[in-house]
């Protein structure tokens, strides 16, 4: 199950809520599940993680070119074969956008678009530049286009889940990586102070919902991982934009990021019941992300030991992440020898 494999169901009071027992359609529109651009983001981000790593460690660049490059590949592909079904199937973008559950993750495809043009403009830096501002413009209407939509009565309280962090609050925060990437240092300054901006705003809305509105369906809990994607992409943001000895922004985000992480760990035994599906992309990101920002914080500081300590979390994070694509290959070859079971069964 994914998150788009809910069905929203009528309320008395006429608002539609997601119905975790419900079945539908492998994506609201009929198209290729946004979910499944999960998938190249959390590459992206640990791709991200080595590349810091090969700054401060003196680690070698392969790990992280073949990472960018697999997530490149996936990011193509899935976004080629999204694009063309849209164009065959008139409302499919504006479905996917305004879809309750699914909607925030629209956003996905830009936001790897901005790391992977910011990695790449390292060897083509005009190109990568402009490609990345692109990206970055890109996911400002994708993020303002929703935003729109939610404020003007476009969901209701209990469809909403943490994932609605990604496109303004985490993607802002990302926008202002990307703005640093290209030496556009007031630009990042700017993105970074939207990402506050709705970081306090939106987070506020999904605690409350979470808080008051009843559990969240199984297939949305992976998104309570956006609670460390938010402080994580936050303080990359705000280190690459401030380079030099840690200052006190920086040690406040790093305590969010500290308790979110917390957090996380203590949520494992619910993320434990979960039946394994492409979701578990979703925790990707924030992991590699958090072990980005670890790598790049132990650097700034004066602990010792502290290159044991990056390598240790680097490690983790890259073997939680090849867990995650095993699990999935080895879900997609089961899947795929089953369809077969089942068609020779069929009788001619």
């Amino acid at each position: 199950m994914t998150l788009t494999d809910i069905r929203p169901e009528p309320t008395t009071s006429g608002a539609r809520v997601p119905s975790p027992d419900a079945s539908a359609p492998a994506a609201p529109s009929g198209m290729l599940p946004l979910s499944l651009f999960g998938i190249p983001l959390g590459l992206a981000g640990l791709g991200a993680g080595w590349s810091a790593a090969r700054v401060t460690l003196g680690a070698p660049s392969w790990p992280e070119e073949v990472l960018y490059g697999v997530a490149s590949a996936i990011w193509l592909g899935l976004t080629t074969i999204y694009l063309l079904r849209g164009l065959r199937r008139k409302g499919a973008f504006r479905a996917d956008l305004r879809h309750q559950v699914a909607g925030p993750f629209a956003s996905f495809i830009p936001l790897v678009g901005i790391l992977l043009s910011a990695h790449y403009s390292e060897y083509l830096p005009t190109l990568g530049a402009w490609v990345c501002i692109a990206f970055i413009a890109a996911l400002a209407v994708v993020a303002t286009k929703l935003f729109a939509h939610w404020v003007t009565g476009g969901v209701s309280m209990q469809s909403i889940h943490p994932g609605y962090f990604l496109p303004v609050v985490a993607g802002s925060f990302v926008a202002s990586i990307g703005f640093s990437s290209v030496h556009a240092h007031d630009a990042a300054l700017a993105a970074f102070g939207i990402g506050a901006f709705f970081w306090m705003v939106v987070g506020t809305v999904v605690t409350v919902r979470l808080m008051t509105a009843g559990e969240l369906p199984p297939a949305a809990r992976t998104g309570l991982s956006a609670y460390l994607a938010a402080p994580a992409t936050a303080s990359v943001a705000w280190m690459v934009s401030h380079p030099g000895p840690i200052g006190a922004l920086q040690l406040g985000l790093t305590g969010v990021l500290i308790i979110m992480l917390l957090m996380q760990l203590l949520l494992i035994g619910e993320y434990r019941k979960l039946a394994f599906s492409p979701l578990f992309w979703v925790f990707t990101f924030p992991v590699a992300t958090t072990a980005n920002y670890a790598v790049r914080w132990f650097a700034a500081s004066n602990l010792p030991g502290r290159e044991i300590y990056s390598w240790t979390v680097l490690a983790l994070a890259t073997a939680f992440i090849l867990i995650i694509a095993g699990r999935s290959v080895a879900a997609s070859i089961a899947g795929k020898s089953e369809k077969r079971q089942n068609h020779a069964r069929v009788p001619v």
